[in-house]
């Protein structure tokens, strides 16, 4: 009888404790807004990024994994700007969680909090990848992870009261950290003004607008289609007028293209990580600029 009426205590006082506090739930489409949501959320938040660094984020396959993630996720942290129109619209719809739709506040796009570049003076098809709102990598430009960043806070603090106040105070000592950081590496940068290079795909936008970069050709003929031989022989000829110091192709991309323009204008390839993990020292956001800046020096000298 004494240890049934323990028993029964015992159920009763688990009945009126509360119920633990369930972390928020968040999905991200690409590396750099997962590593943004766990700065912001630290212990308080569990994050699922979508894809990996080596990933092209343009095309991903809608797989079961993926759909089973958002239907159990209270925030969806896309890029947006059409980077994954062929596949979050589908995983969303087969998940059928109605908290992270577009239009409701557990979908978030990164690109609604900052400036947008690269916008196409035509919009066509034929012209090959185009996105109608601009370039959508925007993580090209630091400046845009601390927009990006004040924006996202407030929306993890609206859907989770309860943290809210520690959201608040992670974001407040990340943005210092931040600040500071971007400051050191645009000084660090500055010998790279006004240099020429040539791009691979037409992804850092971004990038060149932050550092002053000038691009003057791209291994795609069109955004998304693969250079032909004689696409790049073209832009052989036109680094022979305009000579760039180095040739710029993200860690998800095949590097042949680049080789073969590299072997022939005597130029350096520099494969930059593009985002969270894409090198063995982007590790984090702060590495990842850290990373970035440090090899475009060493190609440049």
């Amino acid at each position: 009888m004494g240890r049934l009426f323990v028993s029964l205590c015992a159920v009763s006082l688990s009945l009126l404790a509360p119920a633990a506090h369930a972390a928020l739930s968040i999905f991200a489409t690409v590396p750099e807004w997962g590593a943004l949501a766990q700065e912001i959320g630290g212990d308080k938040v569990r994050v699922y990024t979508a894809t990996n660094a080596l990933q092209d984020p343009h095309h991903v396959e809608a797989r079961p994994s993926l759909i089973a993630k958002a239907r159990g996720a209270d925030l969806v942290i896309a890029t947006g700007a059409e980077l994954e129109v062929g596949w979050l619209p589908l995983v969303l719809q087969q998940a059928g969680n109605s908290k992270v739709q577009p239009g409701t506040p557990g979908y978030f796009e990164a690109a609604s909090a900052v400036p947008m570049l690269g916008r196409p003076t035509r919009l066509d098809r034929a012209e090959g990848d185009v996105h109608p709102m601009g370039d959508p990598h925007i993580q090209g430009d630091p400046r845009n992870i601390a927009r990006v960043a004040a924006a996202l806070v407030e929306r993890m603090a609206q859907l989770d009261a309860s943290d809210a106040a520690a959201f608040r105070a992670r974001y407040a000592e990340f943005s210092q950290k931040w600040t500071a950081a971007v400051a050191r590496w645009q000084q660090e940068a500055a010998p790279l003004k006004g240099s020429a290079i040539v791009v691979q795909h037409k992804g850092f936008t971004y990038l060149e607008a932050w550092l002053g970069l000038t691009e003057v050709a791209a291994l795609e003929p069109k955004p998304g289609m693969e250079p032909t031989t004689a696409h790049l022989a073209a832009v052989l000829e036109t680094l022979q007028r305009q000579p760039a110091k180095m040739i710029l192709r993200a860690a998800y991309l095949s590097d042949r293209p680049a080789q073969w323009l590299s072997e022939r204008a005597h130029i350096p390839v520099v494969t930059l990580p593009f985002t969270v993990g894409g090198d063995d020292q982007a590790k984090d956001l702060f590495s990842l600029y850290e990373d970035t800046v440090q090899r475009l020096l060493k190609a440049r000298s």
